[in-house]
């Protein structure tokens, strides 16, 4: 369900035992030390034991820059792994002042295992996960000042970003504090806000650093292709200023504008009439037209009237609402208090800001899916309460209701559990301790401070106060604690749980909730290349350990006042552990649950697990590729399987088979709703893209997730080469639907909050509009089953022109009415980059969202920088540009792009 670098990047591919074993090979040999300092004219220099003092200054004073090579294979790539596909990176090391230190290493983190490398002077080895670390070997010679010393590797896959590189290196030695190399830190430009990685060199090979292999037809985007793209928006008919203030986000099912455009003034607010309405009910939904400058109050007696009103229904879907809005009365009616809710928030959505006026119109409305989620990781990196309160206020907004909490995996544990707390107290946060009695290693480039704001949990009141500010928004939470892989958290938590009650000679408390077996001595490799993160499924303690969490976060919630009543148990990515474990091998030998087999036991897990819910009154929700394995008969009657399969790789076939068991599917397709994949294929924009490498505002828009395979029609795969879906094979059953879609915030490179919200928004609002409206655009599923490719043409050309109008109209809508909303709101959503051309010596340039301002600099003469100049129409220019985008109050740009001339 998250980020793949084996078995969804090639799905082919195993990783073997070979990999962990022998680490990283050095392809030449290591000199003599001194026939090699002979031989390049240097006197062999007497090196001295690292102290402090010298850690201290190879941090501040070792320059590493990081340069990919290329990424096409070459015979040097280990042709067993990744079916012999690898790039090369150059890492160099400058010292700026002498360094006669030895015995000192520099651990990093690489994302794509080290496979072999080249070096005179320095070794590599992988350890565990991402974790690497360079030594020193025989031939080291320290370095003068001005020096540059080069490590060549290569690695597993591809590069394709320059974000894949992960920042802050430690250098340490024995019985030393590690420092972070300074030069290896992120910066934050000051105009964008966004994180910065100066010690990575920009791409500029489009054949060797941007493209997977020969046989890849994707395109580096830049200012020319992009003015392009957003002049086809351009041509088509203008929106008006009454579309635009009468378009509500998400689109209702049913609207009626008056057809002279009237509006009203609500300059004096609303007066406020709760009939049947619990004030308490709709507070949060007041409190956002509050907000957006419309005053609402029962004593507000200057204001246009609100009536609210509930109307049960039982045809109606619950969530639905009417909303009327004429010169005498606004009347909101809901089929219940969510759908007054929904309602207000699109009295909201019709707001323009700095306006007094609303239109004349009558709405009848209803949810297409019931399931409207988004997903946000906080045990890669962790993100803050703040983060999180800001983010249940948008979705409520534009009509999201389901909040995916993933709280725990390899890298972090985020809840506190009061009868565990070794949960948080150790597995919290990162830092440099090998022996991990303090925190977990230091993954994903976290550095070594533990107060940093990758590292954190939330306490029992955070969380609480999370689950009462959904509830307010009427906004489910759904926490995820992934077993049993991704589970290195939890299962160093309770090691080290086990040593302290090990040392107190209580040997049932330190066995009690215990993870793993000591004397497995299977040899496995994750997807993340973890060695060690696989919960032990044949151990009692751990069933125990699953019951005694689930019955904390159960009573958690309760007092909170949103009952537990669905969890999310992972069940994903279980590599092939517990192999050699003796507990598993006497567990298979005498068992009363019909496992015969090793390979029997992680179905085992989850049927076990998804039962120990079920006695608790929680439902169980799943990720597709570990629940689709079990058995039916052997699962509760309710499952939510989370469908995260690729579509280009027939994924529609697993997502309709999990359907057809009556499951209640989430369609998660990564192609379109990994929020972690970059906006743009561009290597400078941030996000992993192992399913996608450009996943904009639009693509999502485009999204027909009733019918998967009908995107073949249109859409390409990841190396932008169109593909066949053949749902023949396996179609859903008649009458078969899926229960909603959900987007992913993975969070393995994001580190920040400003980097959440940027890969979050505006995304969030096209994912609203695909969970909340079925557009007349969409083709409906053929549930006789039918291939498709660019070929079959089932998607029409006047379908593609209404899609496209429509897109036309709700970028419109996001520039000029909505961006400034999320502003207000203190969210930092990205600014698009500008399409621009010079064409005979005029700049024209463009922008995704009309609305947004656009920025030009000139380029200056003997290093003069010119001022950024506002663009309002073409304008004639003599030298190449530089051109941005800002955002609405002006107080941020967007990544900037160069135009030149030709």
């Amino acid at each position: 369900m998250n980020y793949k670098l084996s078995a969804l990047l090639i799905p082919a591919l195993m990783l073997t035992s070979s990999l962990v074993l022998l680490g990283c090979e050095q392809v030449t040999n290591k000199p003599n030390l001194t026939e090699l300092n002979k031989s390049k004219g240097i006197d062999t220099v007497t090196l001295h034991t690292a102290s402090q003092e010298h850690i201290d200054a190879i941090a501040q004073d070792l320059a590493i820059n990081y340069r990919l090579v290329s990424n096409v294979a070459t015979a040097k790539c280990a042709q067993s792994i990744a079916n012999g596909a690898c790039f090369e990176v150059e890492l160099s090391f400058t010292a700026n002042k002498a360094i006669k230190a030895k015995d000192w290493t520099i651990h990093f983190s690489q994302i794509s295992p080290i496979q072999s490398f080249e070096s005179e002077e320095l070794d590599v080895k992988h350890l565990n996960g991402d974790l690497h670390v360079i030594s020193l070997n025989d031939a080291y010679s320290g370095f003068k000042q001005g020096e540059t010393k080069t490590l060549l590797f290569r690695a597993n896959f591809w590069m394709l970003s320059q974000t894949d590189a992960l920042p802050n290196y430690l250098v340490g030695a024995p019985n030393l504090q590690t420092q972070v190399i300074e030069s290896t830190k992120t910066h934050i430009d000051a105009d964008s806000g966004l994180e910065q990685l100066p010690f990575v060199v920009p791409f500029t090979d489009e054949v060797t650093q941007f493209k997977r292999s020969a046989d890849d037809k994707t395109q580096w985007l830049n200012s020319k292709s992009l003015f392009q793209r957003n002049l086809k928006l351009s041509e088509l008919a203008q929106i008006s200023d009454h579309a635009v203030a009468s378009a509500i986000i998400p689109t209702p099912k049913a609207v009626i504008v008056d057809e002279n455009y009237a509006v009203v003034d609500v300059s004096n607010g609303f007066h406020i009439d709760f009939g049947n309405v619990d004030q308490d009910t709709v507070a949060a939904a007041l409190a956002r037209l509050n907000l957006l400058g419309l005053k609402n109050s029962v004593k507000n007696k200057q204001g246009l009237a609100l009536k609210l009103q509930i109307k049960a229904d039982s045809n109606k879907v619950i969530g639905s609402y009417s909303l009327a809005i004429d010169a005498q009365s606004i009347d909101v009616v809901g089929v219940d208090a969510n759908g007054v809710f929904n309602g207000l928030q699109s009295l909201a959505s019709l707001t323009t800001l700095n306006t007094n006026t609303l239109p004349v119109l009558v709405v009848e409305d209803e949810p297409h899916y019931a399931f409207r989620g988004m997903l946000v990781d906080v045990a890669r990196n962790f993100h803050s309460k703040e983060f999180i309160l800001k983010l249940l206020d948008q979705m409520a907004a534009y009509k999201l209701n389901k909040l995916h909490l993933h709280l725990g995996d390899d890298e972090g544990w985020r809840l506190e559990i009061p009868s565990l707390p070794e949960l948080t107290e150790l597995s919290s946060k990162r830092c440099f301790d090998i022996q991990e009695q303090t925190c977990l290693i230091s993954q994903l480039g976290a550095g070594i401070d533990t107060t940093s704001s990758v590292n954190g949990y939330y306490s029992v009141s955070d969380y609480q106060e999370i689950l009462r500010a959904a509830s307010a928004r009427y906004i489910q939470v759904i926490p995820s604690l992934d077993m049993p892989g991704h589970s290195r958290s939890s299962i160093k938590a309770m090691q080290a749980r086990y040593n302290k009650y090990k040392a107190l000679e209580d040997d049932a408390k330190a066995t009690e909730f215990l993870l793993n077996d000591f004397d497995d001595k299977t040899i496995y490799s994750s997807v993340q290349f973890y060695h060690d993160n696989t919960i032990n499924v044949c151990m009692e303690s751990s069933y125990a350990f699953v019951k005694e969490v689930m019955t904390q976060v159960k009573k958690i919630h309760h007092d909170a006042g949103q009952p537990l009543t669905r969890y999310h148990i992972g069940a994903d990515e279980t590599a092939g552990a517990w192999v050699e474990s003796p507990i598993c091998r006497e567990f298979v030998a005498n068992n009363s649950y019909g496992v015969t087999d090793i390979s029997q036991v992680g179905v085992y897990f989850i049927e076990r697990v998804a039962n120990i819910l079920s006695d608790l009154d929680i439902e169980t929700a799943g990720w597709s590729d570990g629940m689709e394995h079990t058995r039916k008969d052997n699962m509760p009657a309710i499952v939510q399987a989370n469908a995260w399969d690729v579509l280009f790789w027939d994924g529609h076939d697993k997502v309709h088979g999990l359907a057809n068991r009556d499951w209640q599917v989430v369609v998660s397709s990564p192609d379109v709703l990994y929020f972690d994949f970059p906006y743009e294929a561009d290597p400078k924009e941030h996000g992993y893209y192992w399913a996608s490498r450009h996943t904009n505002t639009e693509k999502i828009f485009q999204f027909m997730p009733d019918n998967l395979p009908v995107h073949a029609e249109f859409w390409l795969d990841r190396q932008d080469n169109p593909y066949i879906a053949d749902d023949t094979k396996t179609p859903l059953a008649k009458g078969q639907t899926f229960l909603g879609i959900q987007g992913q915030l993975w969070s393995e490179n994001t580190r920040s909050d400003e980097m959440a919200e940027y890969k979050v928004f505006p995304r969030l609002l096209a994912l609203a509009e695909r969970a909340w409206h079925i557009p007349k655009w969409a083709v409906p599923y053929n549930y006789q089953g039918a291939k498709y490719s660019q070929k079959s043409q089932v998607f029409t050309a006047d379908m593609q022109n209404k899609r496209d109008d429509n897109w036309h109209s709700f970028a419109n809508t996001l520039g000029q009415k909505e961006f400034v909303k999320l502003e207000l709101s203190g969210v930092d959503y990205r600014l698009p980059t500008v399409g621009a051309v010079i064409d005979k010596g005029v700049l024209k340039a463009n922008i995704a969202f009309p609305g947004l301002g656009i920025e030009y600099q000139l380029s200056g003469t003997n290093s003069e920088v010119q001022a950024w100049q506002v663009y309002s129409e073409p304008v004639k220019v003599h030298t190449a540009v530089k051109v941005r985008s800002r955002s609405v109050n002006g107080t941020r740009t967007g990544r900037v792009t160069s135009v030149f001339l030709h």
